[in-house]
């Protein structure tokens, strides 16, 4: 359904425009804002059973619930927002008067940031898991790389390995960084193998390895990505700086870019103090007793703020990559605007998504070979997401609503592609009317897409609530207003993406 070219969607009357925008902005700020009256109502009550901080705001709380959100927060007061900016620093003067220097200067600043943080024993696993790897990839045999990234990547769940694991820190929370880092370190590890085994012979090992080094250790990217491929990765470090040096606007850059992502974390930050999202979210009580349209505002609440969570994430490492001539995925693109699973597999995180058409969906034959082997590769590419981050039982559930969401998504677009049906619509519908059409189908889509994420963000619990108040209980009450104003986001959606501003 987001596959059509900008030119096949047909342009609404105006008025019709400014109608779905009015009611998806205000259905979005009505639900906000009755989300947070309930969180003011049960605010006592949510302090006490989840310790909500005192808030940077007179008056308010700060729900410090969000794992990954309270996680990297603390890292960045510790040190990572230090080391980030010493290698910004480091990289500028490099390549100011040592360019030359700047790849093996870079890879060893990265190699130090990481020791201090990981320690000596957590970087020697990173090291001996990338010694296995190059070893391996000298093989050239793509399944036999497969066979030992996957095993690496599995010694993160070999219960005494953890143990020893954490006995080398002194809290939970470096022993989670470890864990993060070599996930990450994973992703780039397959990469490099593959790369290597489907190029021909040419440099040495040496200079290999000192790459995958490099690629391996790249400061910002090495904790939480974003993931870009081993290949892209040589290619855009080895070009001239005057290349891509936007005309001596670094500095423009830096600072706007820099106030756009002290914005996003505003916002986040302001989000978790007006709303209690992720506090709700883990008592089935409160679930069951929040009123419909705070529990709409629930769910637009925690996607959203998922997206704003990894604006700041990704945004801080994509900057300073791009000064260092790097070319990042794209940052997320606003999750109220996505109406279908495939929009948001490509949008969300682009680098991710690169990296499993590349590596997994591809190479096992893709669209290529039919439908069944579109339906394999898919399938697999599914699979190892949710092995990858952790393939909980709620994770399976929400890499299987992904992979029926695709499928069906997929199914349908098939369908209407068909001559006998595309003459039926093409005759018996108008252009307006296609797209209307196309809307209200991407709304039941979205609403599949909404819980699957909510699985996702807050357990099978959160999901099946939401299923049973909304679908079971409200199928009369509360689903048909649900679904009036995901018609409205689609619209917004389509248009958005026809004309991008």
């Amino acid at each position: 359904m987001t596959s059509k070219s900008k030119a096949q969607w047909s342009p609404l009357p105006r008025t019709e425009i400014l109608v779905y925008w009015v009611l998806s902005i205000g259905s979005h700020l009505y639900s906000f804002y009755q989300l947070h009256r309930f969180s003011k109502e049960h605010e006592a009550g949510l302090a006490r059973e989840f310790q909500l901080e005192e808030g940077l705001l007179k008056g308010f709380k700060r729900d410090p619930s969000d794992f990954e959100w309270s996680f990297w927060t603390q890292w960045a007061k510790k040190s990572l927002l230090w080391t980030l900016t010493g290698h910004g620093i480091l990289s500028r003067f490099t390549s100011s008067f040592y360019p030359k220097l700047r790849v093996p200067v870079l890879t060893i600043y990265g190699l130090v940031a990481a020791s201090s943080v990981l320690g000596v024993n957590g970087v020697t696993v990173l090291l001996v898991h990338l010694a296995l790897t190059f070893s391996v990839a000298r093989l050239r045999k793509p399944a036999l790389s497969w066979g030992c990234n996957l095993l690496l990547l599995s010694t993160l769940h070999i219960q005494p390995l953890q143990e020893i694991q954490r006995g080398w820190y002194e809290t939970e929370e470096e022993y989670y960084l470890l864990l993060f880092s070599v996930a990450v370190c994973g992703l780039r590890f397959i990469s490099f193998s593959l790369e290597h085994c489907w190029c021909p012979a040419g440099r040495g090992g040496v200079v290999q390895l000192g790459w995958l080094f490099s690629y391996t250790f790249y400061h910002p990217f090495f904790y939480n990505g974003p993931i870009i491929p081993y290949k892209d990765y040589t290619e855009q470090m080895q070009r001239p700086a005057e290349e891509s040096d936007r005309d001596g606007s670094a500095l423009r850059y830096l600072v706007l870019r820099s106030g756009r992502i002290v914005l996003w974390w505003c916002v986040a930050e302001y989000m978790i103090h007006a709303m209690y999202m992720h506090s709700i979210q883990s008592n089935e009580t409160y679930l069951e007793m929040i009123p419909p349209w705070a529990l709409g505002g629930l769910a637009l609440a925690l996607v959203q703020f998922f997206y704003v969570k990894y604006l700041v994430l990704f945004g801080l490492p994509s900057m300073l990559a791009t000064l260092d001539n790097l070319v990042p995925p794209k940052l997320p693109s606003c999750v109220s605007i996505m109406h279908s699973f495939t929009g948001m597999w490509r949008h969300f995180d682009e680098g991710l998504y690169r990296w499993l058409i590349r590596y997994i969906y591809v190479p096992l034959g893709g669209a290529r070979h039919g439908p069944l082997s579109k339906i394999l590769s898919t399938g697999l590419a599914f699979g190892f997401v949710c092995v990858w981050h952790g393939g909980r039982d709620y994770l399976q559930y929400w890499a299987l609503m992904n992979w029926a969401g695709v499928l069906v998504e997929n199914g349908f677009k098939s369908l209407f592609a068909a001559s006998s049906i595309h003459c039926i619509v093409e005759q018996y519908f108008s252009a307006a009317m296609r797209r209307r059409s196309v809307a209200l189908l991407s709304a039941f889509s979205t609403a599949m897409l909404i819980l699957s994420n909510l699985v996702f963000l807050g357990g099978t619990h959160v999901g099946r609530i939401f299923w049973k108040r909304v679908v079971i209980q409200g199928w009369s009450t509360v689903a048909p207003p649900m679904l009036a104003f995901l018609y409205c986001f689609a619209h917004i959606g389509l248009e958005w993406t026809s004309q991008p501003p």
